[in-house]
């Protein structure tokens, strides 16, 4: 099957990728020249584990190509689809200006019995008013369809090739029945091919990310809570994960979730609510808790040093707002540099992959280091922030000789309160008990 995908972001290039690997002829479309010249070099915009590898098969075999002519690649599309950027407004709703673009674009030269499909995360209504949008342009009926994308970054490939569901919203029977067999190849273990009203497909990506964000808020919150009272929250975690109605899934506690999709598909669907006269308060409070834990290591480390910071270097092991990514969008870590610096502390800070795109943004405010026990050399604590496997079973005599003092405030639990007592060192975690 011939198709064109529009945006070669995480989710366009993932998805021409995937299709093409699977046999089809994908052409995936950008406006931005350079990057599209980059991707024609053979060199990935994004870093996702794998990724370059399956580009660079297709690309070779003649099934993916890239390109910012339009024109030359939609009119032979069956399927055509939508995925570029709908970023945050200031007031929470989706900036759909990308969408519109890109349905403008594509018009014009759509063949009769084109899909156009919507891979973009959009509000409640959006994929009905593109059908209005190229019905009134072109002068005739439009296939459009919605297919919500569920990629956790750094298990793209993985999520797209074995996905636990697909799911499609459509107009009529017969374009379902294209995608469905478009999917086929990736749903011979039985799972299963979602049909629904377009609505009811935008709804379904909102509802499932805000699901997992509140997960997450919950046991943070309850976190927080067994720190207070003297609960250890691993102990809570696994006496209600056992629980088939609760499970383990997303109940781990940490400095708050971040990324592309929790923060902002949050806030939308607050947003979508509030339009809609209703007073979403169950959603807000999961924001709300969400900002919060993202100041607990600042908490912990101002506390530790009796509210004077100032002077004080605070080594930082983890900038991506979690492993296997270099994506820094909503990163916990970048609240707490911007919590140290404005306190008058210094930052060294590591990460295996997101180092270059912190430096983009504080310059010479903080000190990247390559290395990651050369960022502790003359830290007076350490602060964990992602999850890194390098991180999780560090040489701790190492670290107890390149601090000035040992300390760690670990944001993601990787290590054993009373372990780390018998090794000599402060040790704070999330929620857990501190031995005596």
């Amino acid at each position: 099957m011939k198709i064109v995908v529009i945006g070669t972001g995480y989710v366009g290039l993932v998805t021409g990728t995937c299709f093409a690997e699977s046999g089809n002829d994908v052409t995936c479309v950008d406006i931005n020249q350079e990057k599209i010249a980059r991707l024609n070099q053979g060199q990935i915009p994004i870093y996702e584990p794998g990724l370059t590898e399956l580009v660079k098969r297709n690309a070779e075999a003649g099934r993916l190509k890239f390109t910012t002519d339009v024109a030359d690649c939609v009119p032979e599309a069956r399927c055509v689809f939508l995925a570029v950027g709908t970023p945050m407004g200031d007031d929470g709703s989706a900036n759909l200006s990308g969408i519109w673009a890109a349905a403008d674009s594509v018009g014009p030269h759509l063949a009769e019995d084109s899909i156009v499909i919507c891979k973009s995360t959009v509000p409640v209504g959006t994929n009905r008013q593109v059908y209005e949008r190229l019905k009134q342009s072109l002068g005739r009926e439009v296939n459009v369809a919605s297919n919500p994308e569920f990629l956790k970054e750094g298990c793209a490939i993985q999520d797209f090739t074995k996905p636990d569901r697909v799911v499609v919203g459509v107009m009529s029977e017969e374009v379902g029945d294209v995608l469905e067999e478009l999917y086929k190849p990736f749903l011979r273990t039985e799972h299963p091919f979602l049909v629904m009203g377009l609505e009811s497909a935008e709804m379904t990506k909102y509802v499932a990310n805000c699901m997992l964000a509140t997960k997450i808020s919950f046991i943070n919150e309850m976190a927080n809570l067994c720190e207070n009272v003297g609960a250890d929250v691993n102990e809570v975690r696994k006496g209600i994960g056992h629980d088939q109605r609760i499970g383990f899934q997303f109940l781990f506690p940490g400095v708050g979730y971040g990324g592309s999709c929790f923060p902002k598909d949050v806030k939308a669907l607050i947003h979508t609510a509030t339009q809609h006269g209703m007073q979403p308060g169950l959603l807000q409070s999961v924001d709300d808790v969400n900002n919060r834990q993202k100041q607990v290591l600042f908490r912990k480390l101002d506390r530790y040093f009796q509210g004077d910071l100032k002077g004080k270097t605070i080594a930082v092991w983890g900038l991506a707002f979690k492993p296997r990514t270099d994506d820094i969008r909503e990163a916990p870590s970048l609240t707490l540099i911007d919590e140290l610096l404005e306190a008058g502390a210094k930052v060294q800070a590591h990460d295996p992959v997101a180092s270059d795109n912190v430096a983009a943004i504080y310059g010479d405010r903080i000190q990247i280091i390559e290395q990651q026990y050369d960022a502790l050399t003359g830290a007076d604590a350490l602060a964990i922030c992602t999850e890194w496997n390098e991180y999780r079973t560090p040489d701790f005599d190492l670290i107890k000789q390149r601090l000035t003092s040992p300390a760690i405030f670990d944001g993601r639990n990787l290590f054993d309160p009373e372990k780390m007592m018998r090794r000599g060192f402060h040790y704070s975690g999330i929620g857990l008990t501190q031995p005596q």
